[in-house]
């Protein structure tokens, strides 16, 4: 589990994080939701430590981020992976090279043993034989599978992940999202994601963390985002068409 407790961050003078407080649960797929300019990337980001706030602690089962020498700062960092936006894969290399790459930047396991877990995530991610090829050959989807298989490689206990379903077609954005659901619940990962996706929030919004303007405006599950009658919540998420009749057929049935 990671709890949030009282996060501020600023830049320039700029207040962007104002107070959060937030709980993300093992095992579970947790979402970051809310406008641009929320806060939502800044936030993501201060949770993996690329950014470092004013005020407030970040607790990693326990551990408080503030309170960690060199060495444990450096287990953390062993302990996390991350599925950025753009997959931010090595062109130069390939899908086996891509998925090794953090085995051989954190450990000293033999290439034989490196090859091995590499292609047991391969598997997982049901991209068996693509190891010889090179980013520029794979499809959109399969760059995010390999992003995600790179991520899980070094066994995370906490998966971060960044807009994972930007430029997908929705069928495959929704083959990734159940993937991310379907890893953090075989391997109890505490899984957050920072989506605008409405699509991923019905989908697997086991726990949503809703910001608005820098502050948690709301949370629960994607039940109760159907039943809540918070109004920057209600207008953010039931923006389209679709959406209202969705929630308007769940509301009919459960009253």
């Amino acid at each position: 589990m990671i709890e949030v407790k009282s996060l501020y961050k600023g830049f320039n003078g700029n207040e962007i994080l104002k107070g959060i407080s937030a709980k993300f649960e093992t095992g579970k797929t947790n979402l970051i939701i809310g406008q641009s300019g929320s806060g939502k990337t800044v936030f993501l980001k201060s949770l993996i430590g690329l950014h470092t706030p004013e005020k407030g602690t970040i607790e990693f089962d326990g551990r408080v981020n503030i309170e960690m020498d060199s060495d444990e700062r450096r287990q953390l960092r062993q302990e996390i992976g991350m599925v950025f936006q753009g997959s931010a894969l090595f062109d130069s290399q390939t899908v086996e090279e891509n998925v090794m790459f953090p085995l051989k930047m954190f450990t000293k396991q033999p290439d034989k043993e490196m090859l091995e877990r590499a292609n047991f995530v391969l598997k997982r991610v049901d991209l068996v034989g693509s190891n010889k090829k090179y980013v520029a050959e794979l499809s959109g989807g399969m760059q995010k599978r390999v992003a995600i298989a790179r991520a899980i490689v070094m066994n995370p206990k906490y998966l971060f992940c960044d807009e994972p379903n930007s430029g997908l077609d929705p069928q495959t954005a929704i083959l990734i999202d159940n993937l991310i659901k379907e890893i953090t619940e075989e391997y109890q990962i505490t899984t957050i994601i920072n989506t605008h996706d409405m699509n991923s929030v019905m989908e697997i919004g086991e726990k949503i963390i809703f910001l608005k303007n820098g502050k948690k405006a709301w949370e629960g599950s994607k039940e109760e985002i159907f039943k809540t009658d918070n109004e920057a919540v209600v207008n953010f998420v039931y923006s389209s068409n679709l959406f209202k009749k969705v929630r308007e057929a769940y509301l009919n049935e459960t009253n």
